[in-house]
């Protein structure tokens, strides 16, 4: 069951001790790493939330998936959680962690939809465009192709999206003819 103030405790104290030990960014890139495998590997996950596996045999587990991949703080910190039974959440943790990260580093996250991929001029314009507008320095750009809308671009800064889709504006006009008032409806 998802736990998000479990999960942002355990990462908060996870950043504490890894800026106190100077090893913030090897945490960071190993939280990328575990949010990586927990996203492409289900069985990993369901190895985690595992009540019938004991928590030795889990921390075997996890130590030869990834014996080179993580640093000895984040090795310890996943045995802690094993240890306290808390282990099913380390996907939950893992997430709090990068979103703690880009909080303390003041990295905004925006998300880009387009109909097919972006050349690297308009990537560099968008991001030019969103920093002059919205006053923020460091951005991380999150891009998605859907063809299904149609042509233009879908855009969301924090809380706010602005849909340029042109499937948008179809649908739009499409709720203008049903709605159009001036078309006398027989039936």
């Amino acid at each position: 069951m998802p736990n998000p103030r479990l999960a942002s405790r355990y990462a908060k104290s996870l950043l504490d001790l890894a800026i106190e030990t100077g090893q913030l960014e090897t945490v960071y890139k190993d939280m990328l790493w575990l949010q990586a495998v927990c996203k492409s590997n289900r069985d990993f996950v369901t190895l985690l939330k595992s009540p019938v596996i004991a928590g030795d045999k889990k921390i075997k587990i996890l130590d030869a998936v990834s014996s080179n991949h993580l640093s000895k703080l984040t090795t310890a910190f996943n045995a802690l959680l094993i240890k306290k039974s808390r282990e099913s959440n380390l996907p939950e943790i893992a997430t709090a962690f990068i979103s703690q990260y880009k909080d303390n580093k003041n990295i905004h996250t925006i998300k880009i939809t387009t109909a097919s991929p972006m050349s690297d001029a308009v990537r560099n314009d968008i991001v030019m465009q969103v920093k002059k507008t919205a006053g923020i320095d460091n951005i991380e750009l999150e891009e998605k192709v859907d063809k299904d809308i149609i042509g233009g671009f879908v855009l969301q800064v924090g809380d706010k999206l602005v849909d340029a889709s042109i499937a948008h504006s179809l649908n739009t006009v499409a709720k203008e003819f049903d709605n159009n008032d001036f078309i006398y409806k027989i039936r």
